[in-house]
């Protein structure tokens, strides 16, 4: 026996679909604000569970700071107290910038593992992701100030710029590195592998670093060596580091810091979240 079913019919005409809802993928700001800094407290959470992440802020300005305090003290300032006035703020900018590799390096690990992929299928805005990342990094860019600043006055540092000097150089450095940190981010997220972004910012930051004058004086260089630093946003930092701590002065250094931070924020961030969102 056979049983044939029909479509039924309606009033003599043929059944419509029933009008599906559209769903809106708009995030509003106020939004992408709050998803970014849900994603920064996952990233701290990652340190708490991983507390290895934090070596690089914790054990390195500490050994940075007592070994180049007693191995060149004597030979470039004549004594220990006289070389830390240079060395302290030059250590707190070599610590921190080079704590903003690690930005580009952990951004690729989490895509190359497919975490940003999950976080695909979540209501949330998808640059809180890469935002969030480097919201999180400033708290470990605090750390690694925090401690240099603490060594320093073990070791018998007293910077005389008082209390507010150090707090405004703190701050200048952690916004400066917020800023480089968006151009490690974009190599991270162009990049093939964790270990080529490590070694690209690695080779960028190691001679930046070390011709700014972060352990010894500028003038003490070849006269070509001093004209390159002109071009160098590492020796901007040194410089106005060092005046904040040592005098709480405010010249054409910390001018120079905040104007290329803000040009490197304006050039580097639509470049991280456009490559970012092709990729997300």
């Amino acid at each position: 026996m056979t049983t044939t079913i029909s479509a039924p019919v309606t009033s003599g005409r043929p059944a419509t679909r029933a009008a599906i809802p559209q769903v809106s993928n708009h995030i509003s700001f106020r939004q992408t604000v709050a998803n970014s800094l849900t994603m920064a407290y996952r990233g701290i959470l990652k340190i708490k569970h991983n507390p290895e992440q934090l070596f690089d802020v914790t054990l390195q300005p500490i050994l940075f700071t007592a070994l180049f305090t007693y191995i060149f003290g004597g030979a470039i300032a004549g004594n220990v107290h006289a070389y830390l006035p240079i060395l302290i703020p030059g250590i707190m900018v070599q610590t921190v910038v080079m704590c903003s590799v690690v930005t580009g390096t952990q951004l690729r690990e989490d895509m190359d593992k497919g975490v940003f992929d999950r976080f695909k299928s979540l209501p949330i805005a998808r640059i809180s992701a890469l935002s969030g990342a480097l919201i999180a990094d400033m708290v470990r860019y605090g750390i690694a100030t925090t401690l240099t600043i603490v060594m320093g006055l073990i070791l018998g540092y007293r910077p005389h710029g008082g209390v507010v000097g150090v707090v405004v150089a703190g701050l200048v450095i952690v916004f400066c590195s917020f800023a480089v940190s968006w151009i490690w981010a974009l190599v991270g997220v162009t990049g093939k592998s964790a270990s080529s972004v490590q070694g690209i910012s690695m080779m960028i930051m190691f001679p930046l670093t070390f011709l700014s004058g972060a352990f010894v004086q500028v003038r003490t260089m070849p006269g070509w060596m001093q004209g390159l630093n002109k071009a160098n946003p590492v020796y901007y930092m040194v410089n106005s580091s060092r005046e904040l701590m040592n005098g709480n002065v405010y010249s054409g250094n910390l001018a120079w810091c905040l104007i290329g931070s803000v040009v490197v924020i304006v050039i580097f961030a639509p470049l991280a979240i456009r490559a970012y969102m092709r990729r997300a």
